[in-house]
């Protein structure tokens, strides 16, 4: 006989599976083992005992329609007389015996009566089967072991402890007032004095938790990680989960189909559980085998299965209603959304966001065997509880010792912090109180906080491509003391809004793609409020110069365009910049000088790198700007250099790089007070001696031309310091060279020249650093003066 504990395989399932079954699943799971023990014991006796004892009738009446055996409990009075009583004698032998008794069993015996034991347990395995099929179904049993899983690591981890004690702690004291209030009314009313001082000390202890947090609260670096790599689990199974319903459909599958089970079992077996009957009518004709035509046959376990039978309708009848109960909670219920107000509301943690499909079924299970487990597992659902595990591990990872370690001095000689792709801004960085710039590339979920105030020296700020939150009290902070603010943005909603109240702010900085509609709404309406704004940078594609740059005309002194080729077409409002000292229109597909420059009174440094411009006749009018002391043309389609050029006698610093001069006029040189010359990368041929005029000249560049020969003029301007000619046709340096003693940067490199002048050692300023030379070329000059240049 097959022992129960075979029949486990259909119900066993992973200890953990557990949180999955409700308690109609758990009661069902203890009918079906009462139900089996009916079925393997009604079996057991079918196999142990006789089935069924029969014995031939001698006599039918001819008028008897249907052989009746009388019923076991009728006396019949006895014809013969004591003395003479005695057992019928059949003359059968015990094996016509047994023929009889197995064709009566076969042919007589109802079939119900005979396979009642077998048919209870195949219905009981079918049941059992049903309400464990969705835990062994591959499409289902994947997701259920990881959603386990999940739930279970979650539960455990310290970081739901900690964040759940944290929001507990936050909760305003008014509600815990109100609570405290409530439980002690009630117990004022069910218990003495004496039992109410004892529960309200033990009421206070979890108080104390919340307030005092333990040490044992505060996460290590493995459990940080841990508890991030978990957050990153639970995002990719919502993900995965919520596209389907299979988990759904398959329980409501195995629902109903034990709910026709259970009709089918009812219908039929209280049907034919009367045919379960102690004795038997056989009929069959065997008599030419045993003489006899007629028989009486009792059923043995006839009135051992009646009764089974009924108890087994009971038992059967409770499952039924069971699982009625199940499919009305599966239909009246909308079990594939999921909401977690109750969460949100217990714990404070508003994010929590709703689930549905598969993902909020399971929790709907869960919750029907502890509540507690989908409360501590919504925690992995809220961006805000991600984001304070994130703080925390940040934190642990960026000590203040190790930032400090970064910081380094910028170019406008502030002491500068730069962090690049974090997951956050680290609350430490606030402990590094010298701190004077602060530089934050790619990182999203910025968040700067009140702590910001105790960076008392912090003066400016460096945001590319950050997604930043600011608190009210950080902006106050910010209004007061930030000077420079640089942002780069992908879109101009990007752009922050407190920036439009730093007052105190005097350098802003904006690199980011505006269309030109978007200019108008979003290029600082608000730059009036901006009353030290005095440096404007604005790399970008505008069409024109925005509007609302003018409110700030009146005490801008530096504005910067770049334009990145787009061409910017109207410049009318430079007119009202009057007291701009620097103006930079870079890459804004300029074909001429705009006119309206020539109205700024006090620019001293005008920059028009990388345009269109073919001439610039226009320079003539420059001589109106008698403040001009820098001009930069360079990186343009400039062919030639206009003699009004005389006319600009202020000019110091001079830029004609990287345009297509080939004849440098004489005129040139009479902007005698040029001290900064650059006319590399250009095709000029020949170098006019009036050179020699310019003695104030401290840097001259014409390398990467087609110069075949250096006047000697040029050694004339004694203030030479840097001094670059490589890359031409030079084949010969003039001893002259001797001529400039504070020649600290000489670049020679890529000439034809065969030999280095012995006068070069009169250069004492010239290093071998400083010397630009092929090493072979170098090799030329005298030991002596090698040595002298090489001497630190």
């Amino acid at each position: 006989m097959i022992p129960v504990t075979e029949f486990r395989q259909f119900t066993e399932q992973q200890p953990a599976f557990r949180v999955l079954k409700p308690w109609w699943d758990v009661f069902t799971d203890y009918l079906s083992v009462v139900m089996l023990m009916i079925g393997v014991f009604g079996c057991t006796l079918q196999v142990m005992q006789d089935k069924i004892i029969c014995l031939p009738q001698r006599t039918f009446s001819p008028n008897q329609t249907e052989l009746m055996c009388p019923p076991p409990s009728t006396n019949h009075e006895s014809t013969v007389p004591v003395h003479e009583l005695k057992g019928l004698k059949t003359n059968l032998d015990i094996q016509q015996y047994n023929y009889i008794n197995q064709m009566c069993y076969e042919k007589a015996l109802h079939w119900y009566a005979k396979y009642f034991p077998y048919l209870v347990l195949i219905h009981t395995v079918i049941f059992m089967v049903c309400s464990n099929f969705w835990f062994k179904f591959p499409g289902s049993s994947s997701k259920i072991e990881h959603f386990i899983s999940i739930l279970g690591k979650c539960f455990d981890s310290p970081w739901t402890t900690r964040a759940l004690s944290e929001v507990s702690g936050e909760n305003p004291e008014e509600k815990d007032n109100k609570k405290n209030s409530a439980s002690r009314s009630n117990l004022d009313t069910s218990i003495g004095e004496g039992n109410l001082e004892k529960t309200q000390s033990l009421r206070s202890i979890p108080e104390k938790i919340v307030v005092d947090k333990p040490a044992a609260s505060v996460l290590d670096k493995k459990e940080g990680e841990q508890a991030k790599a978990l957050f990153e689990k639970v995002k990719k199974f919502r993900l995965h989960v919520e596209e389907g319903d299979i988990l759904y459909m398959m329980y409501v599958r195995q629902t109903v189909v034990k709910v026709l089970k259970f009709i089918l079992i009812i219908a039929y077996n209280s049907a034919l559980v009367s045919k379960v009957r102690f004795s038997v009518t056989c009929t069959e004709n065997m008599q030419d085998m045993t003489g006899y035509r007629y028989f009486c046959c009792n059923h043995t376990m006839a009135h051992l299965f009646s009764k089974l039978s009924y108890c087994y309708l009971c038992f059967v009848g409770v499952y039924g209603l069971t699982c009625l109960y199940t499919s009305y909670w599966l239909f009246y219920i909308s079990l594939k959304e999921y909401s977690f107000e109750y969460v949100r509301q217990e714990t404070g943690i508003d994010d929590i966001p709703d689930v549905k499909n598969d993902f909020a079924f399971m929790l709907h299970m869960i919750d029907q065997y502890d509540p507690l487990y989908s409360k501590r597992f919504a925690v992995f659902l809220s961006e805000v509880s991600e984001n304070k595990l994130k703080q925390l591990n940040l934190n642990h990872e960026w000590t203040a010792d190790k930032l400090r370690q970064k910081l380094q001095t910028n170019s406008n000689n502030r002491l500068e912090l730069q962090l690049f792709m974090l997951s956050g801004l680290p609350d430490t960085i606030f402990e590094v109180t010298e701190l004077q710039s602060l530089k934050l590339e790619i990182i999203n979920n910025v968040t700067i906080p009140v702590a910001i105030a105790q960076l008392e020296d912090l003066q400016e700020l460096s945001l590319y491509q950050c997604s930043l939150k600011i608190h009210s009290a950080a902006t106050s902070f910010l209004k007061e003391n930030l000077k420079v603010l640089r942002v780069k943005f992908d879109d101009a909603r990007e752009l922050p809004q407190w920036m439009y109240v730093l007052r105190n702010l005097e350098e802003l900085h904006l690199i980011g793609s505006l269309s030109s509609d978007a200019s108008k709404n979003v290029t600082l309406d608000s730059l009036r409020e901006l009353k030290a704004l005095k440096t404007l940078t604005l790399k970008s594609n505008f069409t024109k110069i925005p509007q609302s740059i003018v409110d700030v005309a009146s005490h801008l002194q530096r504005l910067c365009i770049c334009n990145d080729g787009t061409k910017l077409v109207m410049l009318n409002n430079l007119k009202k910049m009057v007291n701009l000292t620097e103006l930079e229109l870079v890459h804004c597909d300029l074909e001429r000088i705009p006119h309206a420059i020539f109205s700024l009174s006090n620019l001293q440094t005008l920059d028009l790198k990388e345009n269109n411009l073919r001439t610039i006749e226009e320079i003539v009018s420059f001589q109106h700007l008698r403040k001009l002391t820098c001009l930069k043309l360079w990186h343009n389609g400039i062919a030639f250099i206009p003699e009004h050029i005389k006319k600009l006698s202020s000019l110091e610093r001079l830029y004609f790089s990287h345009n297509k001069i080939e004849i440098l006029p004489s005129h040139l040189f009479l902007c005698n007070k040029l001290r900064y010359l650059d006319l590399s990368n250009n095709d000029i041929r020949f170098i006019p001696p009036e050179i020699g005029v310019l003695q104030s000249l401290q840097y001259f560049s014409v390398s990467c031309n087609k110069i075949e020969n250096i006047p000697d003029e040029l050694f004339f301007c004694k203030k030479l310091q840097t001094l670059k000619l490589g890359r031409n046709m030079l084949s010969v340096l003039s001893p002259k060279i001797s001529f400039l003693g504070v020649l600290t940067h000489l670049e020679l490199k890529g000439n034809h020249f065969e030999f280095l002048p012995a006068e070069l050692g009169s250069c004492r300023a010239l290093k071998r650093s400083g010397l630009v030379v092929e090493d072979t070329l170098f090799e030329t000059l005298p030991s002596d003066i090698r040595e002298q240049m090489q001497a630190e």
